[in-house]
């Protein structure tokens, strides 16, 4: 382990820097994507001419195919760096914390609290001002403000080089030591495993930063990859070995493995949380959005909601439920990292029940009001109708969402932290295919009989519908994740399972 043999004040947790490198690699990326997107909203030549009025009608010209290609390219360009800039720059922040140290263990549990919130109010100011300006005044000045943003950032960041942690990486890869493993088992597929082999090896206690020697035996679980554990356990000609591994390699491959049912079951989540940029923004199109005499608040600015009640409730949880929890659980965290993901999941079923309920009271108004074939008429009903299904999607938020970072950061061999967050990030991206995935088969399924539940006009749709589907997904979702958490084994000493 990093830091072995030096004095207490160099003996930093695992930061490598190829992070490093990779986080400046794709924030230059974050650049070129946004600075490309500002181009093609000021520059002539890379944007459709304006609208005209002739005769009491709008025409608005085509845009060119170059101009088309130059814009999404730049989207794709923005979407792959995001992909590798938020994995690794929070895997890298997190690596700043020494776990040996109490303090800085304690501390390293509220990081991810605190990151979310100040993500949240990064985003609660760009759905407020961004888009505003978007609409409103300039889309050249609403890509170039992000621009700008992105550019100080990455100055900012670099300025801190001197200051960051770091420590050597081992030499052998993390991805052979697994693969090993599996050719391994395969090779030995006809070979009894052994009962009684056990392994000293080093681990570190995340609850109380001790350094601690602990006899390692072989788990119960995923009994087929213990054929590849050796009979004799020798390092050196175990480690470039295809034939036989160590026992932490075994239970290494193990710990990757137990990740799978936890990554799976919440990709329902995922699903649920696309609806907030999609449906949700629909429904509030449609209804009573203003304030005072004049001021109209943009339907996309509802997801402000989500960053508000995420920075209302992170600083509750963090210095007021936790400590009090805390001392019931003797846990450093409060609750285990499962248990915040459950009860996440849990407030996502509840949020789905009322958005549905909800839908249901909108479409009743547009039916009672006579506008159900007028689907550009406001109805006469608040949008703040809509503020409980997003301020309970915040509070999933903030348990589902900062728990599932903690959790495949924690979890994951060390080298593969940011691959641990890759695959935390994946769950949304996944969810989103899976949710236009699911829409269209609902659609094909409805529209012939002339009911469909996304229909254009939404006030004949019934997404009602469609959201109680999401409600009994997301109870199924909670009952497997429940009987796969129960007996989860953590890496280390947090806890066992969820209950």
């Amino acid at each position: 382990m990093s830091g072995q043999g030096f004095p207490q004040c160099f003996l930093y947790w695992e930061l490598s820097l190829q992070i490093l490198m990779w986080v400046v690699i794709e924030s230059s990326s974050f650049l070129q994507g946004l600075g490309m997107l500002t181009l093609s909203a000021v520059l002539p030549s890379l944007r459709p001419p304006d609208c005209e009025i002739k005769m009491g009608e709008e025409f608005c010209p085509s845009p060119s195919q170059f101009q088309i290609f130059f814009f999404f390219f730049s989207l794709y360009i923005v979407a792959l760096a995001q992909g590798g800039h938020k994995p690794c720059v929070q895997a890298f922040g997190a690596d700043q914390f020494d776990i040996r140290d109490p303090k800085e263990c304690r501390s390293k549990s509220s990081f991810f609290n605190w990151w979310n919130f100040g993500l949240s109010g990064a985003s609660g100011i760009s759905f407020c001002i961004v888009n505003y300006i978007q609409d409103n005044l300039s889309w050249g000045l609403g890509f170039g403000i992000p621009f700008i943003s992105m550019a100080v950032a990455l100055v900012v960041f670099l300025l801190g080089t001197k200051t960051y942690r770091f420590t050597l990486m081992e030499d052998e890869s993390p991805f052979v030591r697994i693969a090993q493993v599996f050719v391994a088992a395969a090779r030995n597929r006809n070979r009894p495993a052994h009962s009684s082999i056990t392994e000293k090896t080093h681990l570190f206690s995340a609850e109380d930063g001790a350094r601690e020697t602990t006899l390692l035996g072989r788990s119960s679980q995923f009994k087929f990859l213990d054929r590849a554990v050796a009979i004799s356990n020798d390092p050196i000609s175990l480690k470039k070995n295809w034939n036989e591994c160590s026992l932490s390699q075994v239970e290494e491959a193990k710990g990757v493995l137990r990740l799978v049912p936890i990554w799976t079951t919440c990709l329902i989540y995922g699903i649920v949380y696309a609806q907030l940029s999609t449906f949700f923004t629909k429904q509030g199109a449609t209804m009573e959005r203003r304030i005072g005499s004049g001021f109209q608040i943009p339907a996309a600015t509802l997801q402000s909601l989500i960053s508000v009640s995420v920075i209302i409730l992170i600083p509750i949880y963090d210095r007021v439920l936790i400590p009090i929890v805390r001392k019931f659980t003797r846990i450093s965290s409060g609750i285990t990292m499962l248990q915040r993901i459950g009860i996440g999941i849990f407030t996502s079923v509840i949020s789905m029940v009322v958005a549905a309920l909800v839908e249901e009271k909108r479409l009743v108004v547009a039916k009672e009001s006579g506008l159900v074939d007028m689907p550009l008429v406001t109805l006469p009903t608040s949008v703040w109708w809509l503020v409980p299904q997003y301020v309970l999607l915040g509070a999933a938020d903030v348990f589902t969402m900062v728990g599932l970072q903690e959790f495949f950061y924690d979890q994951v061999p060390d080298e593969l932290r940011s691959v641990g967050m890759a695959l935390f990030l994946s769950i949304f991206g996944i969810g989103s295919f899976l949710s236009s995935f699911l829409i269209s088969i609902i659609e094909k399924a409805t529209v012939g009989s002339g009911q469909s539940w996304f229909s254009n006009n939404i006030n004949r749709a019934h997404l009602d519908y469609f959201y109680w589907l999401l409600a009994g997904l997301s109870a199924l979702e909670l009952g497997l994740y429940l009987y796969f958490a129960k007996s989860y084994v953590y890496k280390t000493k947090r806890g066992h399972g969820i209950l």
